[in-house]
């Protein structure tokens, strides 16, 4: 069943910041965030780093602009940039 919330434009603006992607959906990173905090999935420390790395816009463009390059395929395989650099 699919249902409708209210939440400020804070609230949203926030969200915005946490998602993986552009195209996650709210229910996906709420799902996401949920399931990484339950307790017994994780260590506090392992909590608290996640909850930095949610919080960095910058480091999550920087995941979604690397996720965005693998699916355009501009990547090269490490041992072929190994082989360049030698």
């Amino acid at each position: 069943m699919v249902t409708t919330i209210q939440i400020d434009e804070k609230v949203k603006a926030k969200l915005d910041t946490l998602k993986i992607h552009r195209r996650e959906s709210y229910n996906e990173l709420i799902s996401r965030l949920i399931n990484s905090s339950s307790p017994e999935n994780v260590s506090r420390e392992t909590l608290i780093e996640t909850l930095e790395i949610l919080s960095d816009s910058e480091l999550l463009k920087g995941i979604e602009r690397g996720i965005q390059d693998v699916e355009a395929g501009r990547i090269r395989p490490l041992s072929e940039v190994r082989k360049e650099l030698k």
